[in-house]
């Protein structure tokens, strides 16, 4: 089995409810996230009797974590071996006995899901909050979200319910490292746009 996340960019508000349920589930310090929720918008100005007017203008929110990816660049890349990926349920984590605080994992993913925290001296990322699934439960901001845009389970499922798009702007490619993750993408899709946060709020 393979866990892996959905997220429908339609119905995301951007009100980041998953991003404090992450950072009060793991406790990190203001501007440390393991969840980020990244705005992506586009559109144009046009001229109508000497006035500008908005034309085709749209924005859409993102919230991403760990993919818990197919191929893990954290994992392949780790030197300490500290980066693993628990082979029952696809999970990725990080052992912080062997972290070096390298900062190797941070560089190596796509998505920017590892980060380094100056308070434990070690990596630290979404762990899928495995010990709450030990206990039956769900990931935390899973739980937290508002308007449901969140699901978790196995990835098979997942596609057999949602689809199997895992791309969307301003993503990277799925290409690179295979994400556990369904996309429920925004009618706006594929429009040309570009990040309006891209220095996030310190929360």
């Amino acid at each position: 089995m393979q866990y892996g996340f959905y997220f429908d960019a339609d119905r995301c508000g951007s009100c980041k409810a998953c991003v404090m349920a992450c950072k009060d589930k793991n406790d990190t310090l203001v501007g440390l996230k393991y969840r980020t929720v990244v705005d992506y918008g586009g559109g144009a100005w046009i001229e109508e009797d000497g006035v500008l007017q908005p034309s085709e203008v749209f924005v859409y929110s993102v919230s991403i974590a760990c993919n818990h990816c197919a191929n893990p660049a954290c994992v392949s890349n780790c030197p300490a071996g500290a980066m693993t990926k628990r082979e029952e349920d696809g999970i990725v984590f990080v052992d912080k006995d062997q972290c070096i605080a390298c900062g190797t994992c941070v560089k190596a993913c796509p998505y920017g899901a590892p980060r380094l925290n100056p308070a434990t001296g070690t990596s630290g990322k979404c762990d899928l909050c495995k010990d709450y699934l030990a206990e039956g439960g769900r990931p935390a901001c899973v739980d937290a979200c508002l308007m449901r845009c969140l699901d978790f389970g196995d990835i098979d499922e997942l596609r057999a319910k949602y689809g199997d798009v895992a791309d969307i702007d301003p993503l990277p490619s799925s290409s690179e490292t295979e994400p556990s993750l369904v996309i429920g993408r925004s009618r706006h899709a594929g429009k040309p746009g570009t990040i309006i946060n891209p220095e996030e709020e310190l929360v």
